[in-house]
């Protein structure tokens, strides 16, 4: 805990406040409204932007990973709550705080277990598709607080509001960097300017509705918001610790997931390693942390954690510093944040859902492999149609059955040599000189329950169509393992190859797959012989 402490210098401290500043000022605005996505009163995002950055600090290892509410994880707490509380109860804040302990606890466990290893089910491709598939959800529903109400019931103050407030985001994200630039600011400094163009809208339209009496024609805002820190909190709903159980454990991995994508990234730049495990029991505390405070599941956010580190953020003090701010915000007086208008709070959030719709990997999925980009859109699909819980779990049974698929279909080579050399290789792909009697064949995965019998059916064939061979000699380079299986079925070839008077030889197998063989009769029992390389089998046994 605090290692970072224990190397931190006093040159350090500008960009350390510089960025617990600026990350201050984006988390005002993207608190509320996040939480608002979660289904809860928009103070619960600033609670829990307070405690759960200081528990990551203690025990996180990334020194410019901003933990936090994100789009992501509150809708994903507004599906779970749904079907068991009414959004904005007093039960439904419970729950909210609940599924955070819950996730925060699955987190924590994982963590000291040492089990990060878990989340690495999660592929890309599902990960990108249950952002896209999310993000179009979160988009879809600030549509009624943009405009004030689902066409043709629109409320029109709202909607210009609210259109206006997305068109000045949508060009401050495309376009104020560049121009900010031109105007002499260095090129980090205009990025950050860039992203705090939320905050400033979001000032700006607050300004408007005190000054024009919007709210009293009818333009939602925020409503009070209490003063003062949040409180502990310690109420659970017994009734609902198993309902909630199975979102907590999907939570906590998305949880992580986010986290670590966002964190490794920016680590990659320093040259710092994260620990996963240690990454798991901060996220786990920081969860625990916001369940405590009256707050909802929380992550490391990718974009903030990119401002953080741009704006000059040296370690986990910047964290620290943006916490105490927003809890200075609660203690000041917050009439203000009461003004807040729904519409300018949906366009920030639409704004920045727009960012996570990024199709490169689709694209580059679908030339590649397109099992896993059926796998990408079926998750996205899967979202959209019946809900997050179900549509990453088709995403993750999609990319486990192509895995397995593939697994139970392992690649078999037929081996010739390179002429004057002692290189073997495909026969398909190179030009290589083969032997009368003697066939090669490369197996190029490891050999267990699944793939042994589609293993011994393509040397059936390749023994069909090689008539007349005489030895059989399977090379084992790419073979790591050899399960109890695939050492039966082996013998069975072994007993069959016998009966026609085929020789099966062994080649350039592996220590640790030796060691194993050593144990079992296989060897004792092989008709032919083992070869340390293709080479010394071919010099052997070529005709």
């Amino acid at each position: 805990m605090l290692s970072w402490l224990q190397h931190y210098r006093r040159a350090m401290l500008p960009g350390d406040i510089s960025a617990g500043i600026v990350v201050a000022m984006m988390m005002i605005p993207q608190g509320m409204a996040y939480a608002l996505v979660a289904g809860l009163p928009p103070v619960a995002g600033i609670y829990a932007s307070i405690v759960p950055p200081l528990l990551y600090a203690l025990f996180g290892t990334s020194s410019t990973q901003s933990v936090g509410p994100m789009a992501i994880t509150s809708l994903m707490v507004a599906s779970a709550l749904a079907p068991l509380a009414l959004p904005g109860s007093a039960l439904y804040g419970v729950l909210a705080a609940q599924l955070a302990l819950l996730s925060g606890a699955v987190l924590l466990a994982c963590g000291l277990l040492r089990i990060g290893f878990v989340a690495n089910f999660f592929s890309r491709p599902v990960m990108s598709g249950f952002t896209i598939g999310s993000a179009i959800l979160i988009a879809w529903g600030q549509v009624r607080p943009l405009l004030g109400g689902m066409p043709p019931a629109v409320h029109w103050p709202s909607a210009a509001m609210g259109l206006g407030a997305l068109a000045l985001l949508l060009w401050a994200r495309s376009w104020m960097a560049g121009t900010l630039r031109r105007t002499g600011l260095s090129p980090v400094a205009a990025d950050i300017g860039s992203k705090l163009a939320p905050m400033v809208v979001v000032i700006g339209a607050t300004i408007l509705v005190a000054a024009m009496g919007l709210d009293a024609r009818g333009v939602a805002t925020t409503g009070a918001v209490p003063a003062g820190l949040p409180g502990l909190n310690l109420a659970t709903s017994s009734a609902h610790w198993q309902p909630l159980l199975q979102p907590a454990l999907l939570v906590g991995f998305m949880v992580f997931l986010i986290s670590m994508s966002g964190a490794q990234a920016l680590a990659l730049k320093r040259g710092e390693k994260l620990g996963s495990n240690r990454e798991l029991v901060g996220l786990g505390a920081a969860n625990i942390g916001s369940a405590l405070s009256g707050g909802f599941p929380v992550t490391g956010s990718i974009s903030r954690s990119a401002v953080n580190f741009a704006a000059g953020a040296n370690s986990q003090l910047a964290s620290i510093i943006t916490a105490a701010l927003l809890a200075l915000a609660l203690v000041a007086p917050t009439g203000w944040l009461a003004l807040l208008p729904l519409p300018a709070l949906a366009a920030t959030i639409i704004v920045a859902v727009l960012g996570m719709l990024d199709l490169s990997l689709l694209h580059t999925a679908w030339r590649y492999d397109r099992a896993d980009a059926a796998a990408l859109l079926a998750t996205a699909a899967g979202v959209l149609v019946l809900g997050v819980e179900a549509g990453v779990v088709v995403g993750v049974a999609l990319s486990m059955g192509a895995l397995i698929w593939r697994a139970s279909r392992p690649h078999i080579a037929v081996l010739g040599r390179i002429a004057g050399s002692e290189h073997f290789r495909n026969v398909d792909r190179y030009s290589t000189e083969t032997a009368p009697g003697l066939l090669m064949l490369r197996v190029d995965a490891g050999l267990f329950f699944g793939n042994v019998e589609a293993v011994n059916e393509r040397i059936e064939d390749e023994l069909k169509a090689h008539a007349g061979t005489r030895h059989l000699v399977l090379v084992l380079s790419a073979v790591n393992s050899i399960d109890t299986s695939a050492l039966f079925g082996l013998g069975e070839l072994n007993t069959s190859l016998s009966q026609r008077g085929v020789l099966l030889h062994l080649a350039e197998v592996k220590g640790p797959v030796m060691d194993r063989l050593k144990q079992s009769s296989l060897l004792q029992a092989l008709n032919g012989r083992l070869f340390l390389s293709a080479a010394m089998a071919w010099d052997e046994l070529a005709c």
